[in-house]
């Protein structure tokens, strides 16, 4: 992905073959993909289990600033930020 800004009606999901799982061992929330593990913070599992290929950005950007009393525009900055890596990463689907 390009580093142009993410469209705000973007539906993200997890492709075939990435599954959000809890790890208890590490007592953690990751990723898994093909031959790859990736450990999320707290905010970036807030953002992952929010790609349910049915909410979008808009929505999910929304849900957060309000869920956690931040303002939006900076909400916004921190998710197009992950969801960029993410999908440059081939585990988020834009």
């Amino acid at each position: 992905m390009s580093d142009a800004e993410i469209p705000e009606q973007s539906i993200p999901r997890l492709p075939r073959g990435v599954k959000l799982s809890f790890d208890k061992q590490r007592d953690t929330w990751i990723l898994l993909a093909p031959e790859r593990v990736f450990v999320l913070d707290e905010i970036a599992h807030q953002i992952v289990k929010r790609c349910d290929g049915v909410a979008a950005l808009a929505a999910i950007v929304d849900d957060l600033a309000e869920a956690f009393s931040a303002p939006r525009d900076l909400i916004a900055k921190d998710v197009h930020v992950l969801l960029r890596e993410l999908s440059d990463k081939g585990v988020v689907t834009l």
